[in-house]
């Protein structure tokens, strides 16, 4: 591979990569939602928890659904750590998604012991 093709393959996931992580306004409580500065993917509000489905993996964008993604269980995985479990409303599809507690504007902690409270802890 010549070194004019890596860079555009490097130059191609950056641009991606900037652009699928941009920030959205909230479906559900309607306010807006900056992109975590972390480089990973927001997927979700971090005021509410709710999320849109738009992924088929993680940060592709690639999903048609479009439906409202219910908060439903907070839960521990290895490799991930913290992880909040959305339903899709529309077809049903699951998604663990980490939790972002260590960004400049955290996943709510209350929504998170609200949730937790609820029992829905895996």
């Amino acid at each position: 591979m010549s070194i004019s093709t890596r860079a555009e393959q490097t130059i191609s996931r950056t641009v991606s990569r900037s652009t699928e992580n941009a920030g959205f306004d909230c479906l559900r409580c309607g306010l807006p939602v900056p992109p975590l500065v972390s480089g990973s993917f927001r997927n979700h509000c971090p005021y509410c928890l709710w999320s849109r489905h738009v992924d088929v993996e993680p940060g592709d964008r690639a999903a048609r659904c479009g439906g409202r993604m219910r908060p439903t269980e907070v839960a521990h995985r290895r490799g991930k750590g913290l992880t909040l479990v959305h339903r899709c409303e529309r077809c049903g599809h699951l998604s663990p998604n980490r939790v972002a507690l260590d960004d400049p504007v955290p996943d709510s902690a209350e929504e998170l012991g609200r949730l937790m409270a609820s029992g829905a802890i895996g």
